[in-house]
Order: C-alpha cells, then sequence, then structure tokens
C-alpha cells in the first residue's frame, strides 16, 4: 500500500522532469518528507484549460487532496479511506472507474514509507503478549535517485452546502493505485533485513516508467479495458532500494529531510 511517502523535489525540478507546460508558483507547496492522508499534494496531469481558445490537453502541475471523493459522494467524510486504488479492480470498483477512464495523473514522490514488524515482535502480538509489535520503517525509492512516479487517479467534488463562487466550493482529490509487491530481489538490498519489497509488504504504489508517462496522462485514451490496463503492469524488476530509517518518521508532527537519513541498521528492537 501507500499510506505515507516523501515529496523533497522542488517544483521547478517537477517542471523540468515531466515536461510542465502550466503551473502557478504560488500555489506551488513547500518540500514534504512526511506525506500523510488528507494533505494537499502535487500531482502531473493533463487537461485542456479552463476558458482556453483550444481544447488541447496542456500538462499541469497542479495542488489537490490526497484521499478521493468520488463525484457522487455525500460529504468528503471517507476521503482518509480512498488514498489508495488496487490496479486490478480499478476497471470496476464504482468510486475508481470512472476517473481510471477519464481522469489519470501521476503523483510525484521521492519514494515511499514502508512499515515491518519483526520476527519476534510479531509472535508476541499473536501469543497476545503484546498488544502492539514495535515496527521498523522503510524509506523505498527507485535505486538510480529518479523521481518515483506514483500512478493516480483523480476526481471533482462539489459541496453543495457553499456557494459557486465560495473558492472552496470544488474540491479536487487523488488516489495512489497500488500493486503487488515485487518479490525478486532488491537492485540495492540493506546490510541485513528484507531482500525484497514482498518482505515488507505485499503492496506497493505501481511506479510509471517514463516510457507510459504519455500514454497514462492522455486523457482521449478511455480503453479501460484494453490498452489502459496494459499500462497498469508493474515495472521492470530490480530498480528499487529499500532501506531502513528512524521511527521519527512514524509521527505526522515529524518533517524534515532527516527523515530520509538511511540507518546502519534497524532501530534495536525492530530487527528483521
Amino acid at each position: 500500500m501507500c499510506g505515507r511517502y516523501a515529496a523533497g523535489r522542488r517544483p521547478e525540478d517537477l517542471v523540468e522532469a515531466f515536461g510542465i507546460e502550466k503551473w502557478e508558483p504560488e500555489e506551488t507547496l513547500a518540500p514534504d518528507f512526511n506525506v500523510a492522508p488528507t494533505k494537499e499534494v502535487h500531482v502531473v496531469l493533463d487537461r485542456p484549460l479552463k476558458d482556453a481558445s483550444h481544447p488541447r490537453p496542456v500538462r499541469q502541475l497542479r495542488v489537490l487532496k490526497w484521499g478521493l471523493v468520488p463525484s457522487w459522494a455525500q460529504n468528503p467524510d471517507g476521503a482518509a479511506r480512498m488514498i489508495n486504488a488496487r490496479s486490478e479492480t480499478l476497471h470496476e470498483k464504482p468510486s475508481f472507474r470512472r476517473p481510471f477512464a477519464q481522469r489519470r495523473c501521476i503523483i510525484p514522490a521521492d519514494g515511499y514509507y514502508e512499515w515491518v514488524t519483526a520476527h519476534d515482535e510479531r509472535q508476541l502480538e499473536v501469543e497476545g503478549k503484546k498488544k502492539r509489535a514495535r515496527k521498523q520503517p522503510y524509506f523505498v525509492l527507485p535505486s538510480d535517485g529518479s523521481v518515483f512516479a506514483m500512478a493516480g487517479i483523480y476526481e471533482f467534488w462539489r459541496d453543495r452546502t457553499l456557494p459557486d463562487e465560495h473558492p472552496l466550493s470544488w474540491w479536487v482529490t487523488c488516489s495512489v493505485i497500488t500493486t503487488e509487491a515485487e518479490s525478486g530481489p532488491l537492485g540495492v538490498a540493506p546490510a541485513e533485513g528484507p531482500r525484497s519489497l514482498a518482505d515488507i509488504h505485499p503492496r506497493m504504489p505501481l511506479m510509471l516508467p517514463p516510457d507510459r508517462w504519455d500514454a497514462w496522462l492522455d486523457p482521449a485514451n478511455t480503453d479501460t479495458e484494453g490498452s489502459l490496463r496494459e499500462l497498469l503492469a508493474p515495472p521492470p524488476g530490480g530498480l528499487m532500494r529499500a532501506y531502513p530509517v528512524s521511527t521519527a518518521v512514524s509521527s505526522v508532527r515529524n518533517n524534515g529531510p532527516e527523515l530520509l537519513t538511511e540507518l546502519a541498521a534497524p532501530e534495536e528492537g525492530t530487527l528483521f
């Protein structure tokens, strides 16, 4: 799954990496090294500009809220539960099938965090001797340090309690698409601990290689039973690395580049 990630790149770097044509510098976000559900996040999407003379799609860097609210929802209360969408069922789930067909995006990240429960801790929890096992966080990122382009979908929701002219009358929200975690060896594995992403968690964000970006973002492609499904295939294996980081990242109150510091070994009491 993807419940927390890091987005430390400058907007200017994202503009260059994705070939952004339209963005508003005054609306961009500061680097965030502990992005949590319901926060505002940067996304890349192709969409015609409002009131433009030509209806062609324009690649934009936009700020959306993480946690999808379906267009038909009565209220936004369930947004925190819709931060992820499974690639295997996108085309059939009522909340996701229309965004999958019409509103796809890329959510840029440095990498994502995932927590592993140590074997001995897990056993104590199973035996009822410990109510909450201590978990070791890992940071997962592309081995070459490139941007982690997470596949996403977005949706519009109208707050009917507000007048049309109110700045918050429309919400634009998004969800990260997940897939089965790679079971093959990591491109760079930690000295001790998990040897594959599947050892850390059975799910992971779907990373889109650069050669899929244009096709994924193309709003003219609505073929959810054919070409779009093909884009949901996992990328080639061995492109990722993972390393242990401080348990400080477990608290959303903590935020800063120090959260990405690689530990020489898992913290005491959290050995894999």
